[in-house]
């Protein structure tokens, strides 16, 4: 048993040390970052009578300098609280680094004589967009140097890239604040100079018209959803562009394209669960589009010119999908007529439409099929795999007039 002294030095020990662990939790508390706390503004917003208070709605406008000054106050919290990490972080950006190949290109991409192709260099941040005429051996051409047009600014995109149809002329739409909203700049690729030819807050789909002096693009509306076309004719100013589509369903994102046999200009709709589709001829930039078939619900059609016939990928009466080819004067449903019928054993997932031959990208039992129909005899084969699991799918493949083997 202690005694009373006894008693009396521990419970001094015990205050001693209760006052030394205190000062040790304050000295900690001092130095330990604390994180930034955003103010409370309460904004009431109400959808059909439902009333919601978001109290960090004002953290969405990034003009506003306090706005920036509380990211500013993240990011530097961040930091403090990952400092004694900085070695590991090192490591770990280096081994990944290591494994990257900085300098590499891409597959070429054959339209009409040219190869077109991006490539980096190690040390650089961007892409450089280049091709190349003739052949792979053929002098290189640079399109576009990202590097270059980044100098000196935090973010820099590219978002849509489309050449004219004579490879003269460069549209291209970029970004610079990470926001995705773009804007459109034109470049002769023959000279280099950047035409005085501009739109702001555009999206990233653009197509040519076959004059090489008009083109469409796509706007953005604020929840950033591509939902209006514009046509544009070089040499004049953006402002006098003309509306030639608008959207209002928000529930349906567009995007325009030229097709692949470069004959249409194609505006294509989707939502979750229908789709439609408008066109008008490359030649004739001035007219009027078409709808190929009025949407209606749990409807989906996807459309793929092929000279004056256009295939069509639909689930009309196919939940796996088929394909139906209609004439290009009146490509309507009632139009609609059976080339590949509808097969509940095989689900159609995509088809590629090239000058002489369709390509199918379908699955059954279970394996993904690559089929090749000649459209001179209708003839088809299925490209072989020596495996038997495996997985494969198309990729970009720009040029019409190839022959598949």
């Amino acid at each position: 048993m202690l005694s009373y002294r006894n008693h009396k030095s521990t419970f001094a020990y015990l205050l001693v040390g209760a006052f030394v662990i205190a000062l040790a939790a304050t000295l900690t508390a001092q130095e330990t970052p604390q994180p930034p706390m955003a103010t409370k503004i309460p904004k009431a917003d109400t959808t059909l009578g439902d009333v919601r208070i978001d109290d960090y709605f004002w953290l969405r406008d990034k003009s506003d300098p306090d706005v920036m000054d509380y990211l500013d106050a993240e990011n530097e919290f961040t930091v403090a609280m990952m400092k004694d990490t900085e070695g590991l972080q090192e490591k770990l950006y280096n081994e990944l680094v290591g494994r990257i190949n900085e300098t590499d290109l891409s597959v070429p991409e054959r339209i009409d004589d040219y190869y077109y192709y991006s490539r980096t260099e190690q040390g650089k941040d961007y892409p450089i967009y280049c091709r190349k005429k003739g052949s792979l051996d053929g002098v290189e051409e640079i399109l576009l140097d990202q590097n270059l047009l980044a100098a000196g600014i935090g973010y820099f995109d590219v978002g849509g890239f489309s050449v004219s149809p004579n490879h003269e002329l460069l549209a291209y739409t970029v970004d610079t604040t990470g926001s995705e909203v773009y804007e459109l700049h034109v470049k002769n690729i023959l000279t280099g100079e950047l035409l005085p030819d501009r739109v702001p807050n555009v999206g990233t789909s653009i197509a040519w018209a076959s004059d090489n002096a008009t083109f469409f693009y796509d706007v953005i509306d604020e929840t950033y959803r591509p939902y209006r076309v514009y046509r544009h004719q070089l040499g004049t100013e953006s402002s006098a562009d003309s509306l030639v589509f608008e959207e209002l369903d928000e529930h349906f994102f567009l995007d325009v394209t030229r097709t692949r046999d470069k004959q249409w200009i194609l505006i294509s709709l989707g939502s979750k669960t229908s789709a439609e589709a408008w066109f008008i001829s490359a030649a004739t930039p001035l007219a009027e589009f078409k709808v190929v078939e009025p949407r209606s619900a749990e409807l989906e059609y996807y459309v793929y010119p092929h000279g004056d016939r256009f295939f069509i990928l639909t689930n009309d009466n196919a939940v796996n999908f088929k394909v139906v080819e209609a004439p290009a004067a009146d490509p309507s449903r009632s139009n609609w007529k059976d080339f590949l019928p509808y097969n509940n054993n095989i689900k159609i997932d995509a088809i590629y439409v090239f000058a002489n031959h369709l390509v199918v990208q379908q699955r059954q039992n279970g394996l993904q099929e690559m089929k090749i129909v000649n459209l001179k005899d209708n003839s088809a084969h299925n490209v072989e795999f020596p495996e038997q699991t495996y997985s494969v799918a198309g990729g970009a493949n720009p040029e019409y007039n190839i022959s598949l083997l």
